[in-house]
Formats: structure tokens, C-alpha cells, sequence
């Protein structure tokens, strides 16, 4: 489903049954970024709902013993017939630099543009510059920092790529 991933790591469409595994990993692979207030944050990020409902846009990338190692939630705007959009990527520390964001997100691209989706859109906080940096990366365009984007001291990054020239 995923090519170009490292030996050992195969990938699927996520299931509603990988939702508490997924948030079992977090704070883990977070580092504690933000505090408690951050790991909060982040679990409220990943309701059950995407793990039911955007299940055929999302991929979870597992190692051979079944634990999970990387997971992309993202799906097809319903308000933007051009768009799609992630919402939350992970990818476990240890696998950090050997290309397994960067397969999650070109199947992702590639889902997109068969479906007629022209743009990819994603956020983060302003916090993670180690997810600017990837982005950034990947060939998305940043924005400036959005103040109160998702709600009061919630600010965030926005990054856009034209899915024609992804990578």
C-alpha cells in the first residue's frame, strides 16, 4: 500500500480499533512538547471519530510485531472540492530521518490526486519546528503564525502544497 518504507514496517488504512493504540503513543513520541497542557491537546487532536469515519484517507505504518510505528489521519474536504487535508501525522522518534513521514505523506498525495485534489493542507503549533522543518521539507508553504487559529492561545502554522508538484 506504502512503498518505500524500511524493512520490517508495513502499512494499512487506520481502523477504529487502532484509536487507543494511536493514543497510547503520543506523549512518547511528543516528548512532553507543551506540557500536560500538550498531551491533552493532542488527545483531544484525535477523537475516536477519524478513526471511524476517515479511515479510507488515513494510514497507520506497523512494525512486524504489531506495534505501531508511524500514522497519518487526514481526508478529502468536504468544503473545498480542490483540497485534502491532514490532520495529524506521527512517526515514532526512533524511525525519525528514514523516510517514513515522507511515505505517508506521498501516499497521501497520491490518494488526493486521484480523487481531483489539487492542494494539500495541514498545521501545526508553533512550538514544533522540528514538524516546520519537515514540512517545509516536503515542499509545503508556511504561513506566519495564526494567533488563536484554534482557539484562544491555540496558535498554529498553516502549510500548503500543490499536490502536482509533491514529492
Amino acid at each position: 500500500m506504502i512503498d518505500e518504507l524500511p524493512a520490517g514496517l508495513t502499512a494499512r488504512h487506520l481502523a477504529e480499533e487502532d484509536h487507543s493504540r494511536v493514543l497510547t503513543v503520543l506523549d512518547a513520541w511528543w516528548g512532553g512538547l507543551k506540557g500536560e497542557a500538550g498531551a491533552t491537546e493532542r488527545a483531544l487532536l484525535l477523537p475516536r471519530l477519524y478513526f471511524q469515519h476517515f479511515t479510507t484517507t488515513s494510514f497507520v505504518v506497523e512494525r512486524g510485531d504489531g506495534g505501531i510505528a508511524a500514522f497519518l489521519v487526514g481526508f478529502l474536504s468536504q468544503t473545498e472540492p480542490d483540497a485534502a487535508y491532514v490532520h495529524f501525522v506521527g512517526v515514532d522518534p526512533v524511525l525519525h530521518g528514514q523516510g517514513v513521514g515522507r511515505a505517508l505523506y506521498r501516499s497521501f498525495f497520491a490518494l488526493a490526486r486521484s480523487h481531483g485534489r489539487h492542494h494539500v493542507h495541514c498545521i501545526t503549533s508553533p512550538e514544533n519546528t522540528a514538524s516546520q522543518a519537515f514540512h517545509t521539507r516536503l515542499g509545503f508553504t508556511a504561513s506566519a503564525v495564526k494567533p488563536d487559529y484554534d482557539g484562544p492561545g491555540l496558535d498554529r502554522v498553516a502549510f500548503t502544497i500543490d499536490t502536482a508538484g509533491a514529492v
